[in-house]
């Protein structure tokens, strides 16, 4: 008999487990425990209560459920007692030697499909895989990082699969429920689970805590009559029952949407501490990382013509994905073979910011009209210009065309405080040597100004002149948040993009990667592109930009 098992769950997993609405929205900050104290417990009871039934996890993509959602929640099932090729199965059907029942309805293919011992499956849906909620009937929803989940897709694909048929389990109330989960959204089209909080019901969620403790009561009086040796009340076990009813009842109508912010665990971290973050954070992080505000694109920031929908793009290669047959640790190994937008036989763009703190490399291809922001890398204290450049030349190790087009400007000379004795345009380009690059460096001149850089990158991303910047989303989450929250100020010189939060000291809600660095280094890859471009053997400089 196999030993019990004690595991620890904080209040706002307590909360969403006992309120066990058919619908929950848990909106929350980094390390408040989405995956292993939401998402694994909402799996564990479905796949448990309802036996041989077929469930979903959906992911904006199978390379974030590969890196992200799978490893976390298959991590806390191991710590459940669960393992993997014994109580379950994952991208093959189980062997018959495993005594495993069937699904009531089998999946056609199960190379995308999580099988469990007592007969129950759950699909990993991925949005960049066109059709993969098709011809599904299902019984629940998990859905991760709702914020970057296309809602159109989910609701004409993805919601009608697990609507209308009650099956077997129609009785259940948490048949056919959703559990989403994400952060606070930054922009309109991620914000599209928020409309759950105007359905949320308080008075009926009051309703449900309050049957839950009446039935702890209840369940704690028959506990301590029989403990005394008193044959408890009949009617206590009737009570029990009607009650029981009653909450199925209630859950199986609710909708419960709830935001945690960093209030939400006062007693713990004490209101010294809600004082010290509001007098030292930039009042924007101090909305969003603390009290879980929402927030969008600045309508005055410096890049407030950027947009999601237009800009944003996904590119995994899927097939490379599938051959590591969910071998977590080999995808988590990054590499240019999980992308399907690097020109392989092209020279890649780079442009860097320095920093004593943080240094970044953001990189780019032309592809035609458009200038594709293929990913960027940054480090951070200890790790220099050196360690940024071999982190790049890691991840694009299987490139063919080994040519670095370096994009630099009057910061990168004459500069060496995040080197010893030389500047940062030598470092860089003996690094990348050293590892077997050939670099074209070419020189920009002094930073532009603030007001023509926004006018110029402005301009882009309206469509009217120059490069039109694209960004793959996966690869540049730092780069793209930091972006979006960047906004201006008024000076003695005029308008200027506001980098004042540069200089504050690093905590854990206003993080170095989310500042204005990372974006110096886009702008300068973006005014090289478009002003210098490279032909092959050397650069044409533009002399205006049209």
């Amino acid at each position: 008999m196999s030993k019990r098992r004690e595991i620890y769950f904080n209040p706002p997993q307590q909360e969403v487990m006992f309120t066990g609405a058919k619908t929950t929205v848990f909106v929350g900050g980094r390390r408040l425990g989405k995956t292993h104290g939401v998402a694994a417990p909402f799996f564990l009871r479905n796949f448990q209560r309802m036996p041989r039934s077929s469930g979903a996890f959906i992911v904006p993509s199978y390379r974030h459920g590969l890196t992200n959602t799978l490893p976390g929640t298959l991590a806390a099932l191991d710590s459940f007692g669960y393992q993997r090729d014994v109580h379950y199965f994952i991208g093959r059907k189980p062997p018959k030697s495993a005594g495993f029942a069937d699904p009531y309805i089998q999946p056609a293919d199960y190379e995308h499909v999580i099988s469990m011992y007592n007969g129950s499956c759950a699909y990993i849906i991925s949005q960049d895989r066109p059709g993969t909620s098709n011809s599904l009937t299902l019984d629940y929803l998990i859905i991760d990082e709702a914020k970057f989940i296309n809602f159109d897709k989910l609701k004409d694909e993805t919601f009608p699969a697990n609507g209308g048929y009650r099956g077997h389990f129609g009785d259940r109330s948490y048949h056919h429920s959703v559990l989403i989960m994400s952060d606070m959204p930054t922009t309109k089209r991620g914000s599209w689970f928020l409309k759950y909080e105007k359905e949320c019901d308080p008075e009926l969620i009051a309703a449900i805590h309050g049957l839950i403790y009446e039935i702890w009561q209840i369940k704690n009086r028959i506990r301590n009559d029989i403990k005394q040796g008193i044959t408890p009340p009949g009617y206590l076990s009737t009570q029990l029952k009607t009650y029981y009813k009653r909450l199925a009842e209630f859950r199986s109508i609710a909708v419960y949407y709830k935001e945690f912010s960093s209030i939400e665990n006062l007693l713990v971290l004490g209101e010294n501490y809600i004082r010290e973050q509001k007098r030292n954070l930039p009042p924007l992080v101090f909305q969003t990382s603390i009290l879980c505000k929402k927030v969008g694109i600045l309508r005055d920031g410096f890049y407030n013509n950027l947009r999601e929908s237009i800009h944003y793009y996904t590119a995994n290669d899927n097939s490379y994905l599938d051959s590591l047959e969910y071998q977590f640790d080999k995808a988590q190994e990054e590499s240019c073979l999980q992308d399907t937008d690097l020109n392989t036989n092209q020279p890649i763009a780079i442009a860097m910011d320095y920093n004593a703190n943080i240094n970044w490399i953001v990189c780019a291809q032309k592809d035609g009209p458009a200038m594709r922001t293929l990913k960027s890398f940054y480090v951070k204290y200890e790790r220099k210009i050196r360690e940024c450049v071999q982190d790049f030349c890691r991840y694009y190790r299987y490139q063919k065309e080994k040519t670095i087009v370096y994009y630099y400007d009057s910061t990168a000379l004459n500069s060496n405080y995040a080197v010893n004795d030389e500047d940062f345009k030598t470092v860089v380009c003996l690094e990348f040597e050293k590892l077997g690059w050939t670099v074209e460096p070419i020189y920009i001149g002094p930073p532009m100004k603030h007001t023509e850089k926004w006018l110029m990158i402005s301009n882009g991303f309206k469509g009217q002149s120059g490069l039109t910047p694209l960004f793959n989303r996966e690869n540049n989450e730092a780069l793209l948040l930091a972006m979006e929250q960047t906004g201006t100020r008024t000076g003695a010189e005029g308008f200027k993009k506001d980098k004042s939060g540069e200089k504050l000291a690093e905590t854990e809600e206003d993080r170095l990667e989310f500042r204005t660095d990372g974006t110096d280094a886009w702008d300068t890859l973006y005014i090289g592109m478009n002003k210098f471009p490279y032909t092959g053997s050397g650069f044409s400089f533009v002399s205006s930009f049209v």
